[in-house]
């Protein structure tokens, strides 16, 4: 999907219209935009907003039905890729990192692959944009360089990638808290209750 996003994105200008349109050049815009390529861009938007909505009904039943069976939940994991333990993490800490550098906060809560993931193509949008050297430039007062050399059409994929995985490293956050409560209730209701309390 994001290769899809990068073709069809950069072959039908959809970034630069939206930076035309926030700066109000609404002709502009119309005439920077590719159509036959926009039109892949929709049917690319309306499969991810029906599978979002469907994958998430899925997972949300499977939750309830797990939770409903109090299902055994594995506090340690180790796998070839990573290993995984629950463990409870701030979600502020890990949006911050994430607002440092993307992908930092996914490692923070041990989500190693979306992590490098996101690290790598943070590295590929800032290369090619030219962002770096535009702030260098910025900061030592050449304005019009800076902005001359900037990719418009690279550099408008850093809002979408910031604002994605600060939220995301959040909420990973909030839910592995989440998780880890639910673990150690089950662990302490199996080893420390008395069988005859009774549950008020």
């Amino acid at each position: 999907m994001v290769i899809w996003e990068l073709v069809v994105n950069g072959n039908a200008k959809i970034n630069l219209a939206i930076m035309y349109s926030l700066l109000g050049k609404f002709e502009l815009a119309k005439q920077v935009i590719q159509l036959r390529w926009f039109l892949l861009y929709v049917a690319l938007y309306v499969f991810a907003i029906w599978d979002s909505y469907r994958g998430t009904v899925a997972l949300n039943q499977q939750y309830i039905l797990a939770d409903r069976e109090d299902a055994s939940i594995r506090p340690f994991v180790i796998k070839t890729s990573d290993q995984n333990f629950l463990d409870t993490r701030n979600p502020w800490l890990a949006s911050t990192l994430s607002l440092l550098a993307p992908g930092l906060g996914h490692l923070y809560v041990n989500k190693i692959i979306p992590g490098i993931f996101f690290v790598t193509w943070t590295i590929v949008v800032m290369y090619f944009s030219h962002a770096l050297p535009a702030v260098q430039e910025t900061m030592i007062g050449n304005f019009d360089y800076a902005k001359r050399m900037v990719d418009m059409q690279w550099l408008m994929y850093l809002p979408s990638i910031y604002g994605f995985v600060i939220h995301d490293a959040y909420v990973a956050a909030v839910e592995i808290n989440k998780l880890v409560d639910k673990e150690q209730s089950k662990f302490l209701r199996d080893n420390y209750q008395r069988f005859d309390f009774k549950m008020p």
